[in-house]
């Protein structure tokens, strides 16, 4: 199956086409720009829901659902947001089709033209706010703390498996305070809240920080950002948190009385990611033997595949099979059993490594008389015997150790391809060359940042969180600059 693949080296954006591919997680669609995600794709993506979800509420929040479709005058109260996002809207103009009376087939009824038309929904803000301004009259009222598991639509014109499409999903944090202070705290907790789960959870190191006004979110005062370094040296924007200041509350005139008897307008905040983080994953961690997931967000962390040439050996394999399979469930370990007849073992080693399973244990007839078994993990392939008594402990570990060496070598990686740089000349021969991070000095000003952009495609990610005060001249026209941005090209 590795075969199959293309090598990263060779070309790294059908390498990755391959993986998704092959490895089974999505298919192209009917639907021009819209992915299929299949079983074992939607799976990895329930795994990475159910842990942010829980995380969600333990920071209080509530899942919610609002409707798909927004009404277009809904847009243009908030000027950025529409400017924004008016070139990737999806339009419903009718509710109905008829057959076409010359026999050409199925038409759009025009007697069914809706009176005002409706956008499939990019992102929520307008509608939500739309819907809080019923649910808030006083500060007794606030916070509101709401998150939405949905679907969005942008009409995309170049689209990627998970990357970018048309259609996918997502998780849309919407909250309503009564203070800008608690609505820029929320908007840093959440971005804390992904950092954590990125580097926890997909063992992907990242680096937070403030997008540069020119790479805020439509309709944002400020915007958060975690970014994470993808193995061709392009980085990958993995989540966002946004503060929106008043600005949505005063397209929807949501005030509320506060506690001091007056009348002020609410403050917000917003906040996502989205199946794109599954494509994170793939070019964070994936090999040339095919996808590589971190045991956390594995639906499948153990398979057991049997050695046999008689079905008498496979009964005795099973049976123990069974005695270590329910060993490993009772620790919190999932696992499968591939006791397929009609593929021979090769086969399902390679298939495993193509799907990226954590582990992979062997056993057969010898492993049954010395009470052994195989053990092969995924990251690095390499193999072992283990005792079968002590197999649960040892399985504890091991998964263990995969998260954590998957996490020290993305991380390794990430401080070898990150460049600082004092000269135009130097960060555009980074760019085009080794790529990775680039940290310089910039002037703060959108022209420069323009500049850059055309000149070399790399945009500024963030301004690092972390980063200390440095006197310094920004790289293109020589003014001051106090800090220096994260650059790269990105997806």
């Amino acid at each position: 199956m590795a075969k199959e693949i293309t090598s990263r080296n060779e070309n790294y954006s059908q390498w990755y086409n391959d993986i998704v591919i092959k490895a089974g997680l999505a298919d192209y669609s009917a639907v021009r720009g819209c992915m299929i995600i299949k079983p074992y794709g939607y799976a990895v993506w329930e795994k990475i829901q159910a842990q942010l979800d829980r995380m969600f509420k333990e920071t209080g929040h509530q899942n919610a659902y609002f409707p798909l479709f927004i009404p277009k005058s809904f847009f243009s109260r908030e000027a950025s947001h529409v400017e924004g996002f008016a070139k990737e809207c999806a339009v419903v103009t009718h509710y109905r089709l008829k057959n076409d009376a010359s026999g050409m087939g199925i038409v759009v009824d025009e007697d069914a033209r809706l009176e005002e038309e409706l956008i499939v929904r990019p992102t929520s803000e307008t509608i939500i706010w739309n819907t809080y301004k019923s649910w808030i009259q006083s500060y007794r009222d606030l916070p509101i703390l709401i998150n939405q598991w949905a679907n969005v639509v942008r009409w995309e014109m170049r689209t990627r498996l998970f990357l970018r499409t048309t259609e996918f999903l997502w998780q849309e944090g919407h909250t309503a305070h009564a203070t800008r202070q608690e609505a820029v705290e929320e908007a840093e907790r959440m971005i804390n809240v992904y950092a954590q789960f990125a580097r926890e959870w997909m063992a992907m190191p990242v680096i937070m920080g403030r997008k540069s006004e020119a790479e805020r979110f439509a309709g944002a005062v400020d915007t958060y950002s975690i970014e994470a370094l993808m193995q061709d040296g392009k980085a990958l924007q993995a989540g966002t948190s946004h503060f929106l200041g008043q600005n949505f509350a005063k397209a929807f005139d949501v005030k509320f009385l506060n506690s001091e008897g007056a009348l002020d307008y609410v403050w917000a905040t917003s906040w996502g990611v989205s199946t794109r983080l599954i494509g994170a994953l793939i070019m964070a961690h994936s090999d040339d033997n095919g996808l590589v997931l971190p045991p956390k967000l594995a639906p499948t962390q153990v398979v057991f595949v049997p050695i046999y040439k008689s079905r008498e050996e496979l009964d005795r394999i099973s049976s123990v099979v069974s005695q270590l399979r329910n060993e490993l469930h009772a620790v919190g370990v999932t696992t499968h059993y591939d006791d397929r007849d009609n593929y021979k073992p090769g086969f399902k080693f390679a298939e495993y490594e193509m799907k990226g399973f954590p582990i992979r244990i062997a056993i057969g007839p010898k492993d049954l008389e010395n009470g052994t078994v195989e053990v092969a993990r995924r990251d690095t392939l390499q193999k072992q015997i283990v005792s079968s008594n002590s197999l649960g402990k040892f399985i504890i570990g091991l998964l263990d150790d995969i998260q954590n060496n998957l996490f020290s070598k993305a991380l390794e990686f990430q401080r070898q391809n990150t460049t600082v740089v004092n000269s135009y000349d130097e960060f555009k021969s980074v760019i085009a060359g080794k790529g990775g991070f680039v940290l310089a000095h910039w002037d703060g000003t959108p022209e420069t940042e323009a500049i850059i952009k055309d000149e070399t495609k790399a945009t500024i990610r963030c301004i690092p969180f972390d980063s200390k005060p440095e006197e310094g001249k920004c790289i293109v026209t020589g003014k001051p600059s106090m800090q220096r941005a994260l650059f790269a090209q990105a997806y």
